[in-house]
């Protein structure tokens, strides 16, 4: 959560409250899952989305998402493009058009960019990346929402409405844009969690299985697994994880083996390691441990995790800074290695590029990017440079 993004009519914003804050142990091991069945959801045949198609060389696009409506916050989707070997940003001017676009995705197939329009009446825009054309704007059917997804097969935009606590399905036509929501579920059970005043619904992503999308709900601590109808776009639900009371679950990244994920709880600043159960979409939540945070306020947003499986990054708004973290005993346990200062104020999202090569870090509070290194054998993050400066930062999807 934050506490500044501005508007009188966007009380129910998640940035308006922070919760308290804890410490926990530094070193995390949870059970594997049973192992999967030799069907479809073996690990192996987990369905991947695949990266944007790669030039040989030369820069790459950068899209950066901003609050329109913040103080100080910028006119649209902010436009750039990064040198793949330096990690040098160079800014090309905004796609206007598109209100509050703080979290953004691409299509599997690299042609469509997505957006939330976080606002009271919620919405989704697709723009087209070949010229930049805006296709359309959906509602989600909620307020707020703050996350969205593609599924793998790229006919589903996943959505999730933090101010109403739902989440959201829209269709993808062959062209990119969306279509009428197709379901829309609200968290009703469990009741809201310590300090919260209804669900709030943080996250909605695919687990590596392809048949299950998962929501995080940083209002009720649950972590909701649905089985998606992908013919028809629909959401049966089929398990609950839930957190310990008032951790507050902002966000979840899977490992690349499909059978373990990393969660990060935002209110009691704790990390968790996670075991998934592909054939059945049940997560089952371990022990909270240490961000690395020095013991201050801090609210740590979200994962990262290297391609090869062998380390994954925490961004720590307020300690601000990276936890980095070697993961070891057949994934299962998150060792925390050190932090390192992530250069900016509030880290609110980061991403690796998809050569796994440079780490990108949007820095809400002080409105940058700022670019890191990543040594694949060692884990270790090296700054890439000056920081890019960009109105009120709040998400970097590098191509």
């Amino acid at each position: 959560m934050d506490t500044e993004e501005a508007g009188t009519d966007r009380h129910w914003s998640r940035r308006r409250f922070v919760g308290a804050v804890t410490s926990a142990a530094a070193v995390l091991a949870v059970p594997s899952p049973a192992a999967p069945p030799a069907g479809p959801a073996r690990e192996a045949d987990a369905p991947r989305a695949a990266a944007p198609p790669r030039g040989e060389s030369g820069p790459r696009p950068l899209y950066i998402g901003t609050y329109t409506s913040a103080d100080g916050g910028g006119t649209g989707i902010g436009l750039a493009s990064y040198d793949p070997g330096t990690g040098r940003i160079t800014g090309s001017g905004t796609l206007t058009g598109v209100p509050d676009p703080s979290y953004l995705a691409v299509h599997p197939d690299g042609r469509t960019l997505y957006a939330v329009d976080e606002r009271q009446d919620g919405g989704v825009t697709a723009v087209r990346l070949a010229d930049r054309h805006l296709l359309g704007t959906r509602g989600t059917g909620g307020a707020g929402p703050c996350h969205l997804s593609v599924h793998p097969c790229g006919r589903w935009l996943l959505s999730a409405n933090y101010g109403s606590g739902s989440v959201a399905v829209h269709p993808i036509d062959a062209s990119g844009a969306l279509g009428e929501r197709t379901d829309l579920v609200t968290h009703t059970t469990p009741a809201p969690g310590p300090g919260q005043d209804g669900p709030h619904a943080h996250q909605f992503i695919t687990a590596p299985d392809g048949g299950h999308v998962l929501a995080v709900d940083l209002g009720t601590d649950t972590v909701y697994s649905y089985r998606l109808d992908q013919a028809k776009g629909t959401l049966t639900e089929v398990a609950q994880a839930h957190t310990r009371p008032g951790a507050g679950p902002r966000h979840l990244t899977f490992h690349p083996g499909g059978r373990h994920a990393y969660l990060a709880d935002e209110v009691d600043d704790t990390a968790t390691v996670c075991a998934y159960d592909p054939a059945s979409g049940r997560l089952t939540i371990g022990e909270p441990q240490s961000t690395g945070s020095g013991g201050g306020t801090n609210y740590p947003a979200q994962f990262a995790v290297t391609a090869d499986g062998g380390y994954a990054f925490l961004a720590n708004r307020g300690d601000n800074t990276l936890a980095r973290y070697a993961i070891e005993d057949d994934v299962a346990r998150l060792r925390l290695l050190g932090t390192v200062p992530v250069g900016g104020d509030f880290p609110r999202q980061i991403a690796l590029s998809p050569d796994g090569g440079l780490l990108f870090a949007a820095n809400q509070h002080s409105g940058t990017v700022t670019v890191f290194q990543v040594d694949r054998a060692s884990g270790e993050l090296r700054s890439a440079g000056a920081p890019f400066a960009s109105p009120v930062a709040v998400c970097a999807l590098p191509l």
